[in-house]
């Protein structure tokens, strides 16, 4: 009889008990994550009536692969975009509670007695909530269209972030045993320089290669070049000092940016399921349940820290960001778990040989604990809601609601703060390519042009002047582009800021010196860098032209790429993030079955019946903006209506969501929450909202009006307009734009 290695019969125990555990959770309703951790305690060294593990090594690299294709799909979900869309709600709240749970996990850890090192890392694994746990939850309760889901959803793109941030930092903290506050800086300083450097570089290339390549490519082809652009910057990562998975992590960011993004996700979730469930069934194999009664007692107070802790941290967090005492209740009731993250950086603790053998099994005791109370959490946070309000003096609750309102006053953005950010955003990416570019030649293009070109002075004369070739672009860029030149002219008209321009005009130039003096110092002498520095500034004064042309073309290539996500969509979704008061705008997609379908909007009456006004339908690739009172319901249509939680909840179970797809004539449009300030020569002063032609002018709907600290929302068409209303449309916003007369964001 052949033999048969012991990897592959351990693979089949692992599949077989976590294809069997897996299946009685689906029936009980319970997390599949929680199946697969059971799954691997019951195969495992502890447990002895069932088969074991007897290669747990191989088990484990198995478990490392599944953790890289676990953080590769988290990277395609993720998007650094996506991340520069969320709103600051969600980053203060996020923020907030990452910065308590620190601190809570740390003093709980020492409070026990335990190490300095198993409580920093008990502090990191309390600090992220479950995004799988969350999603399944708001799914099956049907909360996603309320308010806080979005919220929520912002906060767990931060965290992902800060996830990747935490395992860099843990494993400084590692290997140094210590607190060096400059190790610290410098690991972070290394993190963002990296970062950024792989997101311009990866959205400069890839989606161009997958664009030259796609006609040559089926679905085997795009699984096959995905997975080793994800193993490839594995190894960079590696390369660099950083954990693997936080290359799958880039590399799945990456890729999210491109055309191919979805087809990408829906190729690859069969082998992150695979690989993905045998990380969580190594979970399991690694606990030991004498452990787990060992520590009840702890496991019993971190459970109650991290619910009551993430539960008050998010909703501090809520209040602070002016997202009112309900919205942030339920925001603090949602997150209240840990999950995949805490896995893996208490394997990050095992695997470095830092933490006790204790934390492991608690970690994953508390995700189960948490796991089940979730559901019941967000369910409670409606009650809990109202049993609080109840017991708030009228004071307080006057006070909140008023911190609320100015906290989500949108105000205009200054010429002053446009100019002030293109110049630090331009001063940090092009800082960094260009000491990329600098680093990249002092080890790898210089020994190549001393090995087979030139040695010594001449030799190092060849590099520098092709390393400044390749910097050119970026020196230009640095030293006299003008991305904001509209805000920059309009201050400029006043004198006496025509001095701060200069001088900052003048820092540019300064800078861009200064990286050539650190190219020439890299290679040269002082005598030899006066004479080249001359040579090359001479050379860029001759090429001048080329180089602007050079760098237009790179930055248009990398523009469109970035973009081409949404360009190939034709437009973005309508949404707001800034949203005046409890109501806000959400979407719902009109069941084939509905009693919706092949009515008018008039025979529907939604604004009498629900209290919502239906300001964009969404049909196939155009929308309707705002729909007349004639206009149809089609199966398939997605119906964006502005309302309260209350309504929308309400409007939800008269419609369900699927897909569809219909065609009409109107064009697609960005839509987006606007508002207007009434100002005392406004045209619009003195006039009723159907004699403002609003709706006529901007395509838009008026969807609220505050007077004096009043909010009429979904206003009567009759009335009338005084000087300092704010008014609300939900609409173009370069069509509203386009009223002039009046003060807009």
């Amino acid at each position: 009889m052949a033999h048969l290695p012991h990897l592959v019969t351990d693979l089949g125990l692992l599949l077989g008990a976590a294809g069997i555990t897996t299946l009685l959770f689906k029936k009980l309703k319970q997390p599949l994550v929680l199946g697969y951790i059971i799954a691997g305690l019951l195969i495992g060294p502890h447990f002895s009536l069932f088969p074991t593990i007897i290669d747990i090594g191989n088990i484990q690299i198995w478990a490392e692969i599944g953790v890289i294709f676990l953080l590769f799909s988290l990277g395609l979900e993720f998007s650094f975009k996506k991340l520069a869309k969320v709103g600051g709600a969600s980053s203060i709240m996020a923020l907030v509670e990452v910065v308590v749970m620190l601190l809570l996990g740390y003093f709980a850890g020492r409070l026990l007695g335990w190490s300095t090192m198993d409580s920093i890392f008990l502090g990191g694994i309390l600090s992220i909530s479950s995004t799988t746990i969350i999603i399944r939850a708001f799914d099956e309760l049907g909360v996603k269209s309320q308010r806080f889901a979005g919220l929520v959803f912002g906060v767990l793109i931060v965290e992902d972030l800060v996830a990747i941030l935490l395992m860099v930092l843990l494993s400084t903290v590692a290997v140094s045993q210590q607190f060096a506050g400059a190790e610290m800086i410098e690991s972070v300083l290394k993190l963002g320089f990296f970062l950024l450097l792989w997101f311009l570089g990866g959205i400069f290339l890839i989606p161009t290669f997958l664009k030259k390549a796609s006609k040559l490519m089926n679905d085997e082809m795009l699984l096959i070049v995905s997975l080793a652009l994800c193993l490839g910057m594995v190894v960079l990562a590696a390369q660099a000092g950083f954990s693997p998975a936080l290359g799958a992590f880039i590399m799945g960011s990456i890729l999210a940016e491109t055309t191919k993004a979805e087809k990408i996700e829906h190729l690859i979730t069969s082998v992150k399921d695979l690989f993905g469930a045998i990380f969580f069934v190594s979970v399991g194999i690694l606990i030991d349940p004498g452990m787990i009664i060992t520590y009840a007692g702890p496991i019993a107070v971190i459970t109650i820290i991290t619910i009551a802790g993430k539960f008050l941290s998010i909703s501090a967090g809520g209040l602070m960001a002016g997202q009112g005492l309900r919205t942030s209740i339920q925001s603090g009731m949602s997150v209240s778990q840990i999950g995949e993250f805490s896995f893996i950086i208490a394997t990050l603790g095992l695997t470095l040989k830092v933490t006790s053998d204790f934390l492991y099994p608690i970690a994953v005791a508390v995700s189960a604990i948490t796991t089940f109370t979730t559901p019941y959490m967000i369910k409670m946070a409606d009650p809990l809601y109202k049993v609080i309000q109840k017991m708030l003096p009228e004071s307080w609750k006057a006070s909140l609601d008023n911190y609320s309102s100015g906290a989500q006053t949108i105000g205009a953005t200054s010429d002053w703060k446009l100019l002030l950010q293109s110049y630090i955003r331009n001063l940090v990416i092009y800082s960094v390519i260009i000491v990329a570019i600098v680093l990249l030649a002092v080890r790898y293009l210089d020994p190549l042009v001393r090995e087979h070109l030139l040695e010594g002075t001449r030799g190092d004369v060849i590099t520098t002047i092709i390393t400044f070739f390749f910097m050119a672009p970026f020196l230009w860029a640095l030293a006299v582009h003008h991305p904001q030149k509209a805000a920059q002219g309009r201050i400029w008209a006043y004198k006496k800021y025509r001095g701060l321009i200069i001088v900052l005009e003048l820092a540019r130039v300064i800078i861009a010196i200064l990286f050539i003096g650190f190219l020439l110092h890299q290679f040269l002498s002082v005598e030899a860098s006066i004479v080249v520095g001359l040579f090359m500034l001479a050379l860029f004064a001759i090429f001048y032209k080329r180089i602007q042309r050079f760098y237009i073309r790179i930055e248009d290539r990398f523009m469109a790429n970035l973009n081409a996500r949404e360009i190939s969509e034709a437009a973005a979704k309508p949404h707001s993030n800034l949203v005046p008061w409890d109501a806000h705008l959400t979407s719902f997609e009109v069941l084939p079955e509905s009693a919706a379908v092949g009515k008018t909007l008039i025979e529907l009456q939604i604004r009498e019946k629900f209290g919502l006004n239906v300001a964009v339908i969404e049909r196939g690739n155009s929308t309707i903006m705002p729909p007349s009172r004639t206009e149809r319901v089609y199966p398939g249509d997605k119906i964006y209506v502005f309302g309260t939680d209350e309504q929308l909840e309400h409007f939800r179970v008269y419609l369900d969501n699927v897909d569809a797809a219909s065609k009409v004539e109107n064009e697609k449009e960005e839509v987006d929450l606007q508002k207007l300030i009434i100002a005392q020569d406004s045209p619009l002063l003195h006039k009723t909202v159907r004699e403002s032609g609003i709706r006529e002018k901007t395509k838009g709907l008026v969807v609220g009006i505050e007077r004096d600290g009043t909010r009429v929302l979904n206003p009567d068409s009759e009335m009338v307009f005084v000087e300092g209303d704010i008014v609300w449309i939900v609409g173009a916003p370069w069509r509203i734009s386009e009223l002039g007369e009046t003060a807009y964001a």
